[in-house]
C-alpha cells in the first residue's frame, strides 16, 4: 500500500500566551519553523499546549490542516484574510495533497522520518473564535467540515517543510475524517455506526471508550 500522497508545506510550533480580548492562556498562535523539528509522542519539539483536553497528549500530539482549505476560507471570510495562511488555524503541519475526504481514521503515514497515525478530526472550541475575534468561526468550521485532523506519533522522527507524506497502512478505508466528522456532529448515530466506531483501529481512545459505553448503556436499557 505504500504510496506518496502529499507533502508538508510548513511546520508550526508555539508557546503558551494570552489569547484574545479575554487573555485566555493558549498555544493557538504558532510561528513557522525553518529546518527540521522532532515529532515526539507528546508533540513537536518546541510546541506547548495550555489545555491538553483540547490539544496535546498521545492521541492529539500533532494537528494537521490542508493547505488547500485556506483559499476557500479567504473566499468565504475575506475579513479574516490576514490570518488565513499556513498556521492560521493553529496547526502544527500544513499539508498539501490530503483533505478530510482522503484521510481515514487509523491511517498510518510516514512524514519525514516520523511514523504517525490519524486519530480523530479536530473539534473546534471557543479559542478559534478568540483567535479570529469572531464567534461565528466555530460554527463555520463545524458546518463546513474543513476541520483537519490529529495524529499520534508511533515512531519519533524529524519533520520539515517539503517532507514527503507516504501512506503505509489504511485499516479503516470506509471511515474518512469527513465521515467521522459527520458522525460526531450530525444528529443521532445508528446502532450499527456506534458499533463500527467502537471497533475502529487507531481511533482516539476517548472516542472508542465513549462509543463502547454508549453501546453498553443501550444493551442494558430496559425494554419498553
Amino acid at each position: 500500500m505504500t504510496a506518496i500522497v502529499g507533502s508538508v508545506v510548513s511546520v508550526q510550533v508555539g508557546k503558551v500566551a494570552p489569547l484574545g480580548s479575554e487573555a485566555v492562556p493558549s498555544g493557538f498562535v504558532k510561528g513557522t519553523v525553518s529546518g527540521p523539528v522532532m515529532a515526539n509522542p507528546l508533540g513537536l519539539s518546541g510546541d506547548a499546549q495550555a489545555d491538553r483536553r483540547v490539544h496535546g497528549g498521545p492521541d492529539k500530539a500533532v494537528y494537521c490542516y490542508p493547505f488547500e482549505h485556506y483559499a476557500r476560507w479567504r473566499e468565504a471570510t475575506p475579513q479574516h484574510e490576514t490570518l488565513l495562511a499556513p498556521g492560521g488555524f493553529g496547526e502544527n503541519l500544513t499539508l498539501v495533497g490530503l483533505t478530510e475526504d482522503e484521510v481515514a481514521i487509523g491511517d498510518v503515514f510516514r512524514i519525514g522520518d516520523a511514523i504517525v497515525q490519524v486519530t480523530q478530526p479536530r473539534q473546534p472550541c471557543f479559542k478559534l473564535a478568540l483567535r479570529f475575534g469572531d464567534p461565528r468561526m466555530v460554527r463555520a468550521m463545524v458546518r463546513s467540515g474543513l476541520c483537519g485532523w490529529y495524529l499520534r506519533v508511533r515512531s519519533p522522527g524529524l519533520v520539515a517543510a517539503n517532507s514527503v507524506v507516504t501512506l503505509l497502512e489504511r485499516p479503516n478505508p470506509d471511515w474518512s475524517i469527513a465521515r467521522f466528522h459527520r458522525f460526531s456532529t450530525e444528529g443521532r448515530p445508528t446502532l450499527e455506526e456506534m458499533a463500527a466506531v467502537a471497533a475502529l483501529s487507531g481511533l482516539a481512545r476517548h472516542w472508542r471508550r465513549a462509543a463502547q459505553e454508549a453501546l453498553g448503556a443501550i444493551s442494558t436499557a430496559p425494554a419498553d
